[in-house]
C-alpha cells in the first residue's frame, strides 16, 4: 500500500499534487503559526458553514442541555478551531520524521499497556473520535507493535498520502470491507489493534445506549472483537496540549467485566469510558460528526 503507484502522475492528478505541494509547507512554520491559521479557518467554518455549524450545535444541545445560547455557540465555535487546526496539522503528520512528531506526543496512562502485556493478555485500543486522532498511532507506535482498520479515501492520491503516513506508526492496517476475522486473528500480547468504536454505523450491529445522556446507536463490534480475541478493550483519546504544543494521548484504564453477556451493558461501559475522557477538552471532540443520526424507533431526527 506504501508503494507510490505511478499512476498518481496523471494528468488529472496534478491539481491534486500541487494542492499538497502547498499544504507541505504549512508543516514548517511554528506551531503557534498553524495554530493561528486554524483558529482563523475554524471562525470562517463557523461564520460560513451553516450545515456543519447546525450539526456541531445540534450534537452540544443534546450532550450539553445546561448550556446556555452563548456558551452552547461558544464552544462550537472553539470546536470549529480545534477542528481546523487538526487539519492543518496533517501537514506534521505526512511530511515531518517520526522523530520529529514523537519528541512532541506524549503517552499518559501507559501503565495500562504495560500490565496487560505483562500478564499476557491481547489489547484493543478504542480510539475515540478527537478531531487529534490521527497523532495517537503516532505516540503509541513508537513503543509498541500495532495495526488497525481504514476506510479507504476516493481521492487515490490522498488515500495513498494517508496511508503511507499511518504504516509509520502501525505494523499493517485492514480494510474495513475484509472482515473483522483478520483484525482478531493478528491479535497476539505485544501487538496492540486500534479500533475506532464511536461513529454512527446504523442499527445493524448496534444497540441503543447514552452516550452524554443522550440514546446514540452504539456498535457491538468492539465487545465481539473483545470476545473472539480474548482481548481487554483500553479507551483512548488524543488532544492537543496548547500550553506546549504538543499532543497528548491518554490511555484509560482497561473497561470491567467487558464484553459481558448483555451487548447493552456493554456498549455503556465503552460510552462511559469514552465520555470520561473526552470531558478532559470535550471542545476537541469530533461534534461535526452525525452521531446520532440513527434514532430510536417513533423518535424525530435531530439533523
Amino acid at each position: 500500500m506504501n508503494a507510490y503507484p505511478r499512476t498518481l502522475l496523471a494528468p488529472q492528478y496534478w491539481l491534486t499534487w500541487a494542492g499538497i505541494g502547498l499544504f507541505a509547507l504549512l508543516a514548517w512554520l511554528p506551531w503557534q503559526t498553524r495554530r493561528w491559521l486554524g483558529k482563523h479557518l475554524g471562525n470562517w467554518i463557523f461564520n460560513h458553514n451553516r450545515k456543519r455549524r447546525q450539526v456541531v450545535l445540534t450534537n452540544l444541545r443534546l450532550c450539553f442541555p445546561t448550556m446556555n445560547d452563548t456558551q452552547r455557540d461558544s464552544m462550537a465555535q472553539a470546536h470549529c478551531q480545534e477542528y481546523a487546526s487538526a487539519l492543518l496539522d496533517y501537514s506534521v503528520l505526512f511530511f515531518r520524521s517520526r522523530r520529529w512528531l514523537q519528541q512532541r506526543t506524549h503517552l499518559m496512562g501507559r501503565e495500562h499497556i504495560d500490565q496487560a502485556i505483562a500478564a499476557g493478555q491481547n489489547v484493543i485500543l478504542m480510539l475515540g473520535h478527537s478531531v487529534w486522532l490521527e497523532f495517537a498511532p503516532v505516540a503509541i507506535g513508537a513503543h509498541y507493535r500495532a495495526y488497525g482498520s481504514y476506510k479507504p479515501f476516493h481521492n487515490p492520491v490522498a488515500d495513498w498520502l494517508i496511508a503511507r503516513s499511518r504504516l509509520q506508526d502501525v505494523e499493517f492496517v485492514v480494510a474495513r470491507e475484509e472482515g473483522m476475522m483478520k483484525l482478531v486473528r493478528a491479535l497476539e500480547p505485544g501487538r496492540l489493534m486500534f479500533f475506532l468504536p464511536d461513529e454512527d454505523h446504523g442499527s445493524k450491529h448496534s444497540v441503543f445506549a447514552p452516550f452524554c445522556g443522550v440514546s446514540k446507536a452504539t456498535l457491538t463490534t468492539p465487545a465481539r472483537l473483545a470476545k473472539l480475541g480474548k482481548a481487554v478493550a483500553l479507551p483512548v483519546m488524543a488532544f492537543f496540549n496548547p500550553q506546549h504544543g504538543g499532543y497528548d494521548i491518554v490511555i484509560g484504564a482497561a473497561l470491567a467485566n467487558y464484553p459481558s453477556k448483555d451487548e447493552t451493558q456493554d456498549a455503556i461501559a465503552l460510552n462511559n469510558a469514552l465520555q470520561t475522557l473526552l470531558q478532559q477538552h470535550p471542545e476537541q471532540y469530533m461534534w461535526v460528526l452525525k452521531l446520532f443520526r440513527t434514532r430510536p424507533t417513533d423518535t424525530a431526527t435531530v439533523y
